[in-house]
């Protein structure tokens, strides 16, 4: 995985992963896929324009709307937090994945922008980075187990 860079209010990192990007997609669009690498429970439109709102960790809620939907390469939403000291409102950022095909796998770019500060970038790379991770290891075949972010209260 790429050190994530966090130039003026973006967030981006890249990952090389052991599967095909129809399987990666897999993981961003189906509920319980999804769930299995990131939040505990949720409620997910996968459609553009359509609402998600997703506990991530302990009482951390994020929420937002699905822009673009376009499997298997790309899918854009907003994002932000419902609650707690993260001043990054929902629908105040946008995320934007892509999934590039190469020989063996697929390489994952994640840009995240907008987000209003720099201690919000930081916090949101060291986030996205442990996700990202976790996905890695299910669209490969693994096990993530259990997340140990889900224990953390809010913050």
């Amino acid at each position: 995985m790429t050190t994530p860079s966090t130039p003026s209010g973006t967030v981006t990192l890249e990952l090389h992963i052991a599967a095909r990007p129809e399987t990666v997609f897999g993981f961003f669009t189906d509920r319980e896929k999804r769930l299995s690498w990131m939040g505990a429970d949720g409620t997910f439109s996968f459609e553009p324009g359509g609402s998600y709102r997703t506990r991530v960790t302990g009482e951390n809620v994020a929420s937002g709307r699905f822009l673009t939907v376009g499997p298997p390469k790309r899918l854009v939403f907003t994002w932000g937090w419902e609650s707690g000291p993260m001043p990054v409102p929902p629908g105040s950022s946008t995320v934007e994945i892509t999934l590039e095909p190469v020989p063996d796998g697929t390489l994952l770019r994640l840009v995240h922008s907008g987000l209003p500060s720099p201690e919000a970038c930081a916090a949101h790379a060291e986030g996205w980075q442990h996700y990202v991770g976790r996905l890695a290891v299910r669209a490969e075949g693994g096990d993530a187990g259990q997340d140990v972010w889900m224990q953390q209260p809010a913050k």
